[in-house]
């Protein structure tokens, strides 16, 4: 079984639609998810400027059709600029406890689907209870310096490996792939890595 590795974050549209691209293959192949924290804008970075907001917004028509013709999927995001760095703490516990796919799953469509703010703690309270998390111990995990430690481990372990964006998906920890691609190019990519991996044995 192949293994793939994730760096992703829940504020990017392109993650999300990466996700609905693995998941499917994941359902087709016999195949090891393991996702990675990544922040595209940390707490405390600098405001975005009000151009770069605009670029953002003229960006999204077209975002939202590829979403639709390549993804099936009809994007209605949450508030802009939110903070992902709870969720992905979250992200720790729920996989700590079984749960992690589902869990990585109804965030992102919680914050692109449903349009709700993932920053919040209820909304994240509310998700884990229903992917079968007990949701006060959840809450605790958010402030937990043990899990925030494995979010800045995968962070960390993404610089080193200088990726510079997300999503970036990892196959047998040598293969990489950049951006969101569609599940038939995710599909050869999986056959190239189990052929090449069939030669090196």
């Amino acid at each position: 079984m192949l293994t793939l590795d994730v760096w992703s974050d829940y504020n990017c549209p392109w993650c999300f639609l990466a996700s609905l691209s693995v998941a499917r293959l994941q359902e087709n192949r016999p195949l090891t998810v393991r996702w990675r924290s990544y922040e595209l804008r940390p707490k405390g970075s600098p405001p975005i400027s009000e151009s770069y907001r605009q670029r953002i917004e003229q960006m999204r028509p077209r975002l939202y059709a590829i979403a639709q013709e390549q993804f099936g999927v009809a994007m209605n995001p949450g508030p802009f600029g939110v903070d992902s760095r709870p969720a992905l703490v979250g992200a720790k516990f729920a996989e700590e406890h079984g749960r992690g796919a589902a869990y990585h799953d109804a965030v992102m469509r919680a914050y692109w689907v449903e349009a709700r703010s993932i920053e919040d703690a209820a909304v994240l309270s509310e998700i884990a209870e229903a992917v079968g998390l007990e949701p006060n111990a959840f809450l605790h995990s958010l402030t937990s310096a043990d899990y925030q430690a494995l979010v800045d481990a995968d962070i960390l372990t993404a610089q080193q490996m200088e990726l510079s964006g997300v999503p970036a998906l990892l196959f047998e920890r040598k293969y990489l792939i950049a951006g969101a691609q569609p599940y038939e190019e995710l599909v050869k990519a999986y056959d190239y890595v189990v052929r090449r991996e069939h030669l090196d044995r």
